[in-house]
C-alpha cells in the first residue's frame, strides 16, 4: 500500500506539476506565477519546519540518533544544495559563455520562474538546441531526488508523504513555467515540448521505488533522509523562491503577495489538521 501511495504521489508531484505550469504558460502566465511563488515559499517552508523536521527528530529518539547529528545533515543539506546550485549556473554560464548578454536570462529561466517573461522575450534564437536538452537532463535529475524525498516522507508518515508531495508539486509548477518557455524557443513543436518534460517529470515515480526500496533497507538513517528532503526545501524557499518576492510593489500587491505566502502555510495546515481526521 504505501508503494501504490508513493506511485500516486510522485506521479502527481511530477507530471502533474508539468501540466499545471503548461497551463500557466499557455493560458495565464503573468497574472498567476507570481502568486504561485508565494504560495509555493509559504508551503516548502511550512512542511520543512511543521512536518519534517518534527517528524526527523521524534524517530532520531527510536533510532537513537542525536538531535546534533541532526542538525549538521541540516546543514550540509543545505551547503550541498547551494554547491549543486552554483555548479549548474556556471555549468550554464560557460556553455553559453560566448553568447550575446541575452543569454543570462534565458539561463536564469531555467533556475527561477519570475524570469520567464523576461527570457521570452529576449531569447529568439532556436538554434540553441543544447540548452533544451539541458533543462530536460536537469530536470530529471532533480525529479529522481524528488522521488526519494517523497518516498522518504510516505514511508515515515503516509501524512508527511502527501504534504511533500504536494510540496513538490507547488515549487515545481513556477520551475516548469520557465522550462517550458525555454523548450519552446528550442523545440519548433509546443506539444514535444510538454511531452518530452512531462517525461522528465515521469521520472519522479521511478526516484519513489529506489527511495521506496533505500528507506526500507536502512530504516534508521529515516531521520537523516527527512532532515535532507527539509533542508532541500528550505533552500528552495530562501534561495530561489524568496528573493523573488523581495522587491518594491505596491501596497495592494505586497498586501497579496504575503496572502498568498500564508495561504501556501495555512494550506498545509490544513492537510495535517484533515490527515489527522
Amino acid at each position: 500500500m504505501t508503494l501504490i501511495s508513493i506511485l500516486v504521489g510522485t506521479l502527481v508531484a511530477g507530471m502533474g506539476s508539468v501540466w499545471l505550469a503548461a497551463l500557466l504558460a499557455y493560458a495565464l502566465l503573468s497574472r498567476f506565477t507570481q502568486h504561485l511563488l508565494s504560495l509555493a515559499a509559504g508551503a516548502l517552508l511550512a512542511t520543512a519546519f511543521t512536518r519534517l523536521l518534527p517528524e526527523a527528530f521524534e524517530l532520531s529518539v527510536e533510532a537513537g540518533v542525536s538531535a546534533h547529528a541532526l542538525f549538521v545533515a541540516l546543514l550540509v543539506g543545505l551547503v550541498f544544495f547551494f554547491l549543486l546550485d552554483k555548479a549548474e549556473l556556471w555549468h550554464h554560464g560557460h556553455e553559453h559563455g560566448h553568447d550575446h548578454a541575452h543569454s543570462d536570462a534565458h539561463d536564469h529561466t531555467h533556475e527561477h520562474a519570475h524570469h520567464t517573461h523576461d527570457a521570452h522575450h529576449h531569447h529568439h534564437d532556436r538554434s540553441h538546441h543544447s540548452g533544451g536538452w539541458a533543462v530536460l537532463l536537469g530536470d530529471s535529475v532533480h525529479a529522481f531526488g524528488d522521488g526519494i524525498l517523497i518516498a522518504a516522507a510516505f514511508v515515515a508518515d503516509p501524512r508527511l508523504g502527501i504534504a511533500a508531495a504536494l510540496a513538490v508539486m507547488a515549487h515545481e509548477v513556477p520551475h516548469h513555467v520557465g522550462d517550458l518557455v525555454v523548450l519552446r524557443q528550442t523545440l519548433s513543436n509546443p506539444r514535444a515540448a510538454l511531452f518530452k518534460l512531462t517525461l522528465a517529470g515521469g521520472v519522479t515515480a521511478i526516484g519513489g521505488v529506489m527511495g521506496y526500496l533505500l528507506v526500507g533497507a536502512l530504516h534508521e538513517y529515516l531521520p537523516f533522509f527527512l532532515v535532507v528532503a527539509a533542508s532541500s526545501f528550505i533552500y528552495v524557499a530562501l534561495a530561489d523562491l524568496i528573493p523573488q518576492l523581495q522587491k518594491r510593489l505596491s501596497p495592494k500587491e505586497t498586501a497579496a503577495q504575503v496572502a498568498w505566502l500564508f495561504a501556501g502555510i495555512g494550506l498545509v495546515a490544513a492537510l495535517g489538521e484533515w490527515a489527522q481526521h
